[in-house]
């Protein structure tokens, strides 16, 4: 059976979706890549970043031994609009990394997202916008879709908005691992001491619960929604 592979970055953006599902782990360059399945769906992630979003796509591919339909790369986004606000989902047309202005485009999608290196803040927001003109940014989908586009599989973007063009994003960047891996426990032991940060970490964990029922409720419509198909092919164009 063809399977539809969902790449995300973290549990805690498709905890919703996957809860009860037949959960494994594979390993590959030393990232511990998780993976969830029901049906014709595998959800799999292996950490935030590009590094950890390719080794995972690349990883869930392999899991199905190729027989992929489409991937998705799916999760947290941040604004670099004000007009858009926490829970507003993107689908991008255009996909544009950071790193080296080189673009990957979809047929179906409106906007452009720009995949970063790294967790942007209200500074870097507004380079970004500055400089690509871009709706939102994520540090994955780029990844995602040039798997997508080595493998000859149709690919999409889901992305949902967790936090805000002005909001004044904690120090998370600190905080992830050479592997893509979020430490928790250490963020919080730094927020407890730092009670001027309260406000936002907890602002900041509301929107991404509410993010994250969004993203999952989007995503449980394409997985039973026939009329909705993936079927654009992503093609790279030089930036």
């Amino acid at each position: 059976m063809s399977k539809l592979a969902i790449i995300a970055a973290d549990v805690i953006e498709v905890s919703p979706l996957v809860r009860g599902w037949k959960h494994s782990q594979t390993t590959a360059q030393r990232h511990t890549v998780e993976i969830f399945e029901k049906g014709n769906v595998v959800v799999g992630f292996a950490g935030m970043g590009p590094i950890a979003a390719r080794i995972a796509a690349d990883a869930v591919y392999k899991h199905c031994d190729g027989d992929v339909t489409a991937f998705f790369s799916v999760g947290f986004a941040g604004a670099l609009s004000l007009k858009l606000r926490v829970g507003d989902v993107v689908e991008p047309k255009n996909i544009v990394c950071a790193a080296d202005d080189t673009e990957i485009i979809n047929s179906t999608g409106t906007g452009t997202l720009i995949s970063a290196g790294a967790v942007a803040g209200v500074d870097a927001k507004a380079t970004m916008a500055k400089r690509f003109g871009g709706d939102a940014v994520d540090m994955e989908a780029y990844s995602v879709a040039d798997v997508a586009r080595i493998y000859g599989i149709a690919f999409r973007a889901v992305k949902v908005i967790s936090d805000e063009f002005d909001f004044p994003m904690p120090p998370m960047g600190r905080f992830i691992d050479d592997r893509g891996r979020f430490r928790r426990g250490s963020f919080i032991i730094y927020s407890a001491m730092r009670p001027w940060v309260w406000g936002n970490v907890l602002q900041l964990a509301r929107s991404s619960s509410r993010a994250a029922r969004v993203l999952c409720a989007r995503l449980q419509q394409e997985m039973t929604a026939s009329s909705r198909e993936p079927s654009n092919q992503p093609t790279e164009v030089a930036g």
